[in-house]
């Protein structure tokens, strides 16, 4: 059972965020230091996958359909985790830590978790 490890896709790369998973010893990746900022979501799903990194996004309607088409054309990706963009820093990372603490890397594979659900326990 592995620890899953994240990959900030453009929006929801936040530094406050990033610092904050950081600190909490979180192994967590963006866009922006992989270099691969204006790539179209399915790519940055894919560079997500190929790292074996679950991707987290704001980008909740995208990935809802970019998922949805991975299922239908059995297209594997390591999984999508997805917050709306209204939530406080502190709130993502709580929630975050949550999702981590009760999901593994092979329990998400091909999986879609809204987030939200995790500030309610």
């Amino acid at each position: 059972m592995s620890m899953i490890r994240l990959y900030l896709d453009e929006d929801s790369q936040d530094q406050s965020l990033l610092k904050a998973l950081r600190a909490r010893n979180i192994d967590v990746i963006t866009a922006k230091e992989t270099q691969t900022e204006g790539l179209i979501d399915v790519e940055q799903l894919r560079l997500a996958t190929e790292q074996q990194r679950v991707l987290y996004s704001h980008n909740i309607g995208d990935f809802y359909q970019i998922h949805t088409q991975f299922i239908t054309s059995v297209e594997k990706h390591s999984g999508i985790a997805l917050l709306a963009q209204n939530y406080l820093v502190g709130e993502q990372v709580r929630a975050i830590m949550e999702f981590i603490a009760n999901k593994t890397t092979e329990e998400m594979e091909n999986q879609l978790e809204f987030l939200s659900k995790y500030l309610r326990i």
